[in-house]
Order: structure tokens, then sequence, then C-alpha cells
């Protein structure tokens, strides 16, 4: 919690000294963390940007008891006074830190394991859960991202699909996306004339187009990783349409750190992303950089529409401006920094419910039933940087396929560290297996 307001503290990050084993707090300020036996005598830490960190032995950490983190911020006008070499706005720190990333990020090839929740949701209730655990292989900064990383799913804890497959809009997408030339709209096809299995295969199409794991680790949207690629969102032409406004310089675990605001620049974001109309967005977020080494701890990022291309289609499709909002945040390992925490969330093609009420007369329920969205959160706890076991891992099958159900193995999730679902979570994830059940019957 936060000493000042009692409120709980989201997103803090609470992990073993010196090791990688760790998770973060939900929203309601709770966590789980399984921690080997070893490891009972070590220093217990939780830290948030912007608060005095709390440690304790693990073997001392008393469960039932509450934390409270106090404010911490350091003096930004004493620092830039004593800071004369030193950039002073935001673009030319962020410029500093992009040019210190081949030091601050891992130039060997790695493995990170990780926990992956995907959430699939209208305004009312779930209609898709998927929990994996997921094997990361990067080659190393230097490498092209889309063709040196990986993802391999390699167990699988829940996957619940209940979503609705009249899906006409998607549909009519995938027989464009296989015929360019196709004058095909969704009012000009009727559901019963359409195999189920067809309706299946366009939504599979679609799921993995947007929120596949590839596309989450080698797409733009993986921002440092992506950065020497050319058309790169934080690379050569970042200032073309992101500017950087130093805000306030906090405290990150004793460490400063600058908080820097993310806004937009001179020119539209465009996503590029294949088959997808995906341009006319602005920036908006913030970066936090450690005063020290420049190291980027984390990105909070978001992409609004602000085209009137773009924000017509929003709002048509998905009811929103909001197209990608993406939280990133980076664990210190060895003197590098490693992927710790991801948020993606998204709106999704889907749009379902009778489109044939005047919009006038839509009413709230329905307007809940029709706009979907996803989330995914990705959570990394452990690194191997060993070269014998990175090489061996070169050698096995890498599926990455997010969607594909498999069978429940449930030695392996005894021990294996996840993201602690919220209150609100809890009680619609409960609703959804009820309901899953109900339908397997």
């Amino acid at each position: 919690m936060e000493l000042g307001t009692l409120m709980p503290l989201e997103n803090a990050s609470i992990y073993i000294q010196k090791t990688t084993i760790g998770t973060i707090s939900n929203s309601d300020g709770k966590f789980v963390l399984m921690v080997p036996k070893e490891y009972e005598k070590d220093t217990l830490v939780v830290s948030s940007i912007g608060f005095k960190s709390y440690k304790t032995p693990v073997n001392e950490f008393d469960n039932s008891m509450e934390i409270y983190l106090e404010e911490d911020v350091a003096s930004l006008d004493e620092i830039i006074l004593v800071a004369d070499t030193r950039p002073k706005t935001g673009n030319d720190i962020m410029l500093r830190a992009l040019e210190r990333l081949p030091d601050n990020m891992p130039e060997s090839p790695y493995l990170e394991k990780g926990f992956v929740r995907h959430k699939e949701r209208n305004r009312a209730e779930f209609k898709w859960l998927v929990e994996s655990a997921i094997t990361l292989y990067n080659s190393g900064y230097d490498s092209i991202a889309n063709e040196q990383i990986k993802v391999n799913v390699d167990q699988v804890r829940k996957s619940y699909d209940l979503r609705d497959v009249d899906s006409l809009l998607v549909y009519t997408s995938y027989l464009k996306s296989k015929n360019r030339n196709l004058r095909l709209k969704k009012d000009n096809l009727r559901r019963d004339t359409i195999k189920t299995s067809s309706l299946v295969k366009a939504i599979k199409w679609n799921d993995t187009r947007i929120n596949g794991l590839d596309n989450l680790f080698q797409g733009k949207l993986n921002l440092l990783r992506k950065s020497g690629d050319p058309k790169a969102l934080f690379g050569k032409h970042m200032l073309e349409n992101h500017q950087f406004n130093l805000d306030t310089v906090l405290v990150d675990n004793d460490r400063k750190i600058y908080k820097i605001q993310i806004l937009e620049g001179a020119d539209y974001v465009d996503l590029n992303t294949k088959g997808i109309f995906n341009d006319g967005y602005k920036a908006n977020g913030w970066i936090y950089i450690y005063w020290d080494t420049y190291a980027i701890k984390k990105i909070e990022y978001e992409l609004i529409a602000a085209s009137d291309a773009q924000k017509s289609r929003s709002k048509t499709l998905f009811d929103t401006n909001v197209g990608h909002k993406l939280e990133v945040s980076y664990m210190e390992y060895n003197d590098k920094m490693y992927l710790n925490y991801i948020y993606y969330e998204t709106p999704k093609l889907v749009n379902v419910g009778d489109k044939t009420i005047k919009p006038e007369e839509v009413t709230k329920e329905d307007r809940d039933a029709r706009f979907y969205y996803t989330v995914q959160e990705v959570l990394f706890t452990e690194i191997i940087v060993d070269p014998e076991q990175v090489a061996q891992a070169q050698n096995q099958t890498w599926d990455s396929d997010l969607f594909l159900p498999r069978p429940y193995n449930k030695d392996f999730w005894k021990n294996y560290n996840t993201l602690l679902e919220n209150e609100e979570e809890e009680k619609l994830i409960d609703d959804l297996t009820q309901k899953y059940s109900l339908y397997k019957d």
C-alpha cells in the first residue's frame, strides 16, 4: 500500500534480491510468490518507482501483514544544477538512452521462462481465458527481432472459450485476406449459409494475427528490441512522431530515475501491421530511465486515434479511440536489462450483436455485449544465460500457438510462479468456468 493514501499499489515489484525470482502486485495490491527453499535466508524486496523499498529476509516475512511504501522523490532542480555535462531535456535523455541500448541490453543469446494470461472480454463478462507457461528465446540485442526471437508454449493451465462464432465482420476480413480483389461487405453475408467450421477458422486467423505471441515479441510494439529497425517507433526517426518532456526525477530502489512524459510528435504513428489499417495514431504515456546508466526501466505507452480516418474506424469498430495500451518493465540481471512484465491491451475485431437496431435504440446491454477487447499479461521469473542450455533449447521444436488447447499438467503448476488475479477477475473467471462446464456437458 501507499503510505500517504493507504491505496493499493498495482504492479509493485516483489523479488528475491540478486535473483530473477519475482512477481508483481495486482490491482488490489496483493501478490503470491513461491520461493525455493534454498533462498529462504535471502532478501525479499518490495519496490515501486517513486517509493522507498521494503526489504526483509524471506524466512522472516509475515504474509498476513500489510506492507506500506513511503514516497521517495529526488529534487529535479538540484540534479539539473550539478549535471552540467548531462542531457537536460526529455528528448536528449531519450536519445542518450537509445544510444546506450547496446550497453544496457543483453548482447548474447538467452532464454526466459514466463507466465502468460490472455483475457478476452466485452464490458459485461469474460468470453475467453488462456493461461500458459512459455519459454522465450532471444539471440541478443544486435540481432534482427523478427528472425531471432522465438516463443514456445510449454504448458497450459486454463483454456476456456465461450465466444460467439457468429462474427461476420471477422469472416469478411478473413475472406479478403485470401483474395485482395474481393469486393465484399459483411452485410452481403448470411450466417445460415456459412459453415461454423469456416467461422471458427476465421476467428482463429484473427486471434493469431492480432494477439499471437510472435506478434507481441517480434512486432513494432516491442519498442526497445525493435529500435534498430529502420521503421522502429523508438529508433532513428523517433522524434518525428514522438516528443519527450522531462517531468521529474524519482527514486527506484535507492537509485535516481528520470520520469519522462511521452507526447505526440509532428507526424502520426503507423504500426504497418500486415493486413490491418493501423495508421493515424498519436502517442501518449511515460518512460522511466535510470539516472546513472540511462537504462530504460519501464515504459507506459498508448496509441490514440488522431487522424480523421482512424478516429472514424476506431469509433465504428471498437467504440474507443485507444487502439493500443502497452506497459513494459525490465529487470536488471548481471548489469543487463531483461524483460520482466508486459501488459498489452487492444480492442478486438468482433463487433457481435444485432446490427439492425437503429443507433438511437441501442441499449447499454447491447453495447456492452458488442465491443470486445483483449488483454495479454506476461510475467518473466527466470533468466537462463548458460550457453549450453541456450544452445540445447535451439534444437527443440518451437510452437507459439497460444490458442491451441493442451492437456493440464497438475504437477508442473505446483511450483510455477503465476500472476495473482484481483477480486473482480476471480469472480469473472469463476463465472466463466461454470458456464464452460455447462457448455462442455
